[in-house]
């Protein structure tokens, strides 16, 4: 009895110890808001997603492997809470597996390229809603499918070295048009200092005329509670090439923060001239619940035909102003 005892209690301790080696976390985002948006003479009013953060649901974990080693999954999928679907559920979001270490991370499948992460980390609404900065960035009709994410990816994150990051990516195409991509990210942040720079490339596959490429730079500078906020991105295709530059900047006063930017774009044509003034305002009841308001005045050049309609189905007129205004609840868990 007394050894059977023992034995037990071993066990116990030892699927204790496993048990603390490993964790997996469920979490989301909910995030729903009334938009009411008008592009030239149309309007339209309802309900929208992602006005603040992007919607999703999604599984993480790490398991201790020993020796400093750790292995990691990340799947995440969006979804649409005003209508209760999740686009079938897929984990388009993310869905990673990595192998962590002393010497960095190497990870694999879908994710973010490195060129897009100054897009969202250096725009003060986070590349979401009206105000989002992507309202002015063009993929020059390339049909290049990496401006945010690639599929088939295989990455290289560099280990903490004292404020330095930095991200290497390539993608396969395995046939897609749009999809191999070959990426890198360097950037440096410290105290109130962040900058980070990257290029991104996807070569020409399928349909594609041209390889189609991706510079970026993007700055922050904290005082107080404030941040300043720029970047600057040029793309290029063919014989046709877009600028965009923002800047603008948060301010924290107690449970609220203010948002403010102002974007351009130029191009190599009038379809890409523009310029969009947000602004924006969160009141976090809580670390995880918020209610925010967004408005955003977006003025389309001549040709062009840029949407800030707030996710709404109503289409742009060019050369006519777009204009949406945000207001809802966000909830993260």
């Amino acid at each position: 009895m007394k050894k059977s005892l023992l034995a037990l209690a071993a066990l116990t301790a030892f699927a204790g110890v496993a048990s603390a080696q490993s964790s997996v976390t469920l979490f989301g985002i909910v995030d729903v808001s009334v938009v009411s948006a008008k592009n030239g003479p149309n309007s339209m009013k309802g309900t929208g997603n992602d006005q603040l953060n992007s919607n999703r649901l999604g599984f993480r974990g790490v398991e201790d492997l020993g020796g400093g080693l750790k292995a990691g999954f990340w799947i995440e999928g969006a979804m649409s809470p005003d209508n209760g679907t999740a686009a079938g559920q897929t984990w388009q979001r993310r869905s990673t597996v990595s192998l962590m270490g002393g010497f960095g991370e190497v990870r694999l499948g879908r994710d973010y390229t490195p060129s897009f992460w100054n897009y969202t980390i250096f725009d003060p609404f986070g590349t979401n809603g009206p105000g989002s900065m992507l309202n002015l960035v063009s993929t020059l009709g390339s049909g290049a499918g990496t401006l945010v994410r690639a599929n088939n990816t295989v990455a290289y994150f560099l280990p903490a070295m004292g404020g330095l990051y930095g991200q290497l990516q390539m993608a396969a195409g395995e046939g897609a048009t749009g999809n191999k991509y070959q990426g890198v990210r360097f950037g440096y942040a410290a105290g109130p200092v962040n900058v980070a720079g990257a290029w991104g490339r996807t070569p020409k596959t399928g349909a594609m005329l041209d390889d189609y490429s991706d510079k970026n730079i993007g700055a922050s500078f904290a005082i107080g509670t404030g941040t300043i906020i720029a970047q600057y991105s040029k793309r290029d295709y063919r014989n046709l090439d877009q600028k965009t530059m923002l800047i603008g900047g948060t301010y924290g006063i107690g449970a609220s923060t203010l948002k403010a930017s102002y974007t351009k774009s130029n191009g190599s044509n009038s379809t890409l001239e523009g310029s969009q003034w947000a602004l924006g305002y969160q009141y976090d009841l809580s670390k995880r619940t918020a209610l925010y308001a967004t408005y955003s005045n977006l003025k389309n050049e001549k040709g062009a035909a840029f949407n800030a309609a707030g996710g709404l189905p109503l289409a742009a007129v060019a050369g006519e102003k777009s204009q949406a205004l945000a207001v809802g609840v966000r909830h993260a868990f």
